[in-house]
């Protein structure tokens, strides 16, 4: 295989190839950043953090501001979760949805 001289140089000094593949994040990082990335994908999903960003709030309290069925609502709060993005708290008879730290950095200035 013909590269240029200076990137094969560069990519001897990091151990060829292999050294490179040692360099990048392993299989779980990568999983759990696309799982992120999917998350915030949607401007609805968007807007749900941003209110549990703001205060932490019981499925009824999204669904009167998102406008939104349940069903929709459901799939959403579930693709947040799954991210890591926010939590779920059972509080009696009630699930309220709170930021987990890793959202802070996720937040959208007004």
């Amino acid at each position: 295989m013909i590269i240029p001289e200076p990137i094969e140089n560069e990519v001897k000094l990091l151990g060829g190839t292999e050294g490179i593949a040692l360099r990048i994040a392993n299989e779980d990082k990568l999983a759990e950043q696309s799982a992120i990335h999917h998350a915030l994908s949607s401007t609805i999903r968007l807007k749900i953090l941003s209110l549990i960003l703001v205060q932490p709030l019981c499925v009824c309290l999204i669904k009167e501001i998102m406008k939104m069925s349940d069903s929709k609502l459901s799939y959403h709060l579930s693709t947040l979760v799954a991210s890591g993005l926010i939590r779920r708290e059972k509080k009696g008879n009630w699930i309220i949805y709170h930021p987990t730290e890793k959202a802070e950095k996720y937040r959208v200035e007004v």
